[in-house]
């Protein structure tokens, strides 16, 4: 047996109803909403109770839509009079099936959340919309077989959001993965496990991975740090090293915009005027991974000639994902550089 639920409760009751059961595709009237109310929540009332708190939480601010139909009935004289019924009653959600699912999809087939953290957020978000939603999204998400293994992520992101905030030094140990394809942590020549203190300044998503964007104490130069592998972080008293006084940044706060785009494959090293000629064919790999920003001359039939500037191992890394339909051109240094990785890779190959 249940106990009789307080009558205060009856406006949170018709609003879960309506957040669980409605959508401008599924709309119930008051009579549905009677007959949830006693079938799950165990709680009978009347009609006029019903329409009395709708209307109290449309007033509240709540964006609730129905129907408004007007009919002619007898009054108490005989004589007909004018009745408004309201029914089809569905809460507007704050997010649309649309934009749920693409968080939904973003979480699970994120590699930089563990699989039982994204479980629980994707719990969460299917919570923003009804059982419908659910349903649909049941049988085609699918999370993705390889997940960090590093738990404390969240964790990780909170203290590292602190310290930035604060404008105060981190000190971490940090993971690769070896042989045994568990990750372990970094160690000194002398078999000691390596301290880094950083100086954090922004966190950014890039290729499904999340990455510390910081300046490693030691040096003058700026550094990025996978989220994931980093353990043992502790936040120190000692004030940060402000990232405008980096040789780099010329006096300049952090544009996390133009550094995203200078640095697409989140490489450290310094920035260079890169000119490259390319086969046409991935010219639109090209404007994804460097943005639209590029200045493209000498076009022919089947090649253009790309400039930009950008991170020098960016450029690299890009040349060797297409190394049949990209010949770099300028700095001479990096396609120096270039010929020799395609010797080795040819030596190997022989």
């Amino acid at each position: 047996m249940y106990a009789k639920p307080p009558k205060k409760l009856l406006i949170m009751n018709i609003l879960d109803i309506l957040r669980k059961y409605t959508d401008e595709n599924h709309r119930l009237s008051q009579n549905d909403i009677l007959e949830i109310l006693e079938r799950e929540y165990q709680m009978k009332t009347e009609r006029k109770a019903v329409k009395r708190n709708l209307m109290d939480l449309i007033e509240f601010g709540y964006d609730i839509e129905y129907s408004d139909s007007l009919r002619m009935i007898k009054g108490r004289s005989g004589e007909l009079e004018e009745s408004h019924i309201l029914t089809d009653f569905y809460l507007n959600h704050e997010f649309t099936d649309s934009e749920l699912r693409l968080l939904v999809d973003s979480v699970m087939f994120s590699t930089h959340i563990p699989s039982e953290q994204s479980q629980r957020l994707v719990k969460k978000l299917k919570g923003l919309s009804n059982i419908y939603f659910d349903s649909r999204v049941r049988y085609i998400i699918k999370p993705p077989v390889e997940k960090t293994d590093n738990r404390q992520l969240f964790y990780n992101i909170e203290l590292l959001d602190e310290a930035i905030s604060k404008g105060r030094k981190v000190r971490f140990h940090y993971t690769e993965y070896r042989s045994d394809k568990k990750p372990h942590k970094r160690r000194r020549a002398d078999g000691t496990v390596r301290d880094y203190v950083i100086n954090p300044y922004h966190m950014a998503a890039r290729e499904g991975k999340y990455y510390l964007i910081c300046n490693y104490d030691k040096y003058d130069d700026v550094t990025n740090y996978r989220i994931d592998r980093i353990c043992d972080i502790e936040i120190l008293d000692e004030a940060a090293k402000p990232f405008e006084s980096l040789p780099e940044a010329n006096g300049r706060r952090l544009n996390i915009k133009e550094y995203m785009t200078k640095h697409p494959y989140m490489f450290a090293s310094e920035d260079v005027h890169a000119v490259f000629r390319i086969d046409k064919i991935i010219l639109s790999d090209t404007i994804d991974m460097f943005g639209k920003n590029i200045r493209l001359t000498d076009e022919t039939d089947e090649q253009i000639t790309v400039t930009v500037t950008v991170n020098e191992m960016a450029v690299e890394q890009f040349a060797k994902a297409f190394t049949p339909f990209v010949e770099i051109i300028a700095p001479q240094r990096l396609r120096e550089q270039m010929i020799d990785n395609m010797r080795i890779g040819l030596k190997k190959y022989r």
